[in-house]
């Protein structure tokens, strides 16, 4: 396979993303995730993108006006400042500070019960929150997870990326899944063979299942609730919570009940719903550590609504 030529304007744009993630390394956790997060708040809403986000909000939660959706994206785009401010860190963070950077992990004697348990097994969860922070925080309590990665476009700052998410995992590195047709079937063999593999599904997928999402139709990815049908194996939700610059808590849930109705296409349906409904109960608790910036929903949902 023929790679693409590295251009002059990639390599501008690594030695940017290079001087500015030594900037943040140079800064410390805490300094870099409210300069990051500050910054983004400033200039985010700014951006058309944002228009998108008071669209999903005005879908999703019709009970808020125009005030409190503005603070929500402004909210929005700090996390996400935050987040990529906190990525070259995250390898340093150590577990139960009793103050300021760090993470803990509330529910981690589930995690300690696969661990002895051994098999496959399936997390799930979404862009919410730091969720850079689920590979290596659950990788610490002994059950490193595989994971889907959607490559950069620009070679360079991905392999940045890369070597971040590695530090973060060391020293055990985990199988990394490209999206798409072959990266799915990778994954389906290395579940098959007893992976474990961590899922984040809270983006359309056109080609998926319909269910519903905050009461309205949402084309959602399939993939998860197939394979944890089809093997029988455990499913474990869990997500992200911001409790301060660079102080993060890992939620981690019990493993969610398999439907078995006899209907394998029931099955899926209902495991899609279920997964859909948890991910809308996380994100009720606190809109703004979720990423609203993509259309979610159907298009005629946003004609409907202009």
């Amino acid at each position: 396979m023929s790679v693409a030529p590295v251009t002059r304007l990639m390599r501008l744009e690594a030695w940017a993303a290079q001087r500015l993630l030594n900037l943040f390394l140079r800064m410390g956790p805490a300094r870099a995730s409210s300069f990051a997060g500050g910054l983004c708040r400033v200039l985010g809403p700014l951006l058309p993108v944002s228009k998108i986000a008071d669209k999903n909000l005005q879908l999703a939660m019709p009970e808020l006006d125009v005030v409190q959706r503005a603070r929500i994206v402004k909210g929005v785009w700090e996390n996400l400042g935050r987040t990529v401010g906190e990525l070259p860190h995250l390898s340093s963070l150590k577990e139960n500070t009793p103050s300021g950077p760090g993470f803990e992990v509330q529910g981690a004697d589930y995690l300690e019960e696969q661990a002895q348990r051994g098999g496959a097994v399936l997390f799930v969860s979404g862009h919410i929150g730091n969720w850079e922070m689920l590979p290596p925080g659950v990788a610490r309590h002994g059950t490193p997870f595989a994971s889907f990665y959607r490559a950069a476009g620009n070679p360079l700052i991905d392999g940045m990326i890369r070597d971040l998410r590695d530090a973060a995992m060391a020293p055990t590195p985990m199988p990394l899944f490209a999206k798409g047709a072959r990266g799915a079937r990778e994954a389906l063999a290395y579940v098959s063979k007893g992976g474990r593999l961590g899922m984040l599904v809270d983006q359309k997928m056109n080609d998926g299942v319909e269910a519903t999402f905050f009461g309205r139709p949402a084309m959602t990815a399939p993939a998860l609730a197939a394979m944890a049908l089809r093997y029988r194996c455990a499913v474990i939700p869990g997500y992200v919570e911001r409790l301060g610059p660079a102080r993060l808590r890992i939620v981690v849930e019990p493993p969610m009940a398999l439907p078995d109705t006899g209907d394998k296409k029931e099955d899926l349906r209902l495991l899609v719903q279920q997964v859909n409904d948890r991910l809308e109960s996380w994100i009720r608790r606190k809109p703004e550590s979720w990423l609203w910036l993509h259309r979610r929903w159907p298009k005629e949902l946003y004609k409907k609504h202009a």
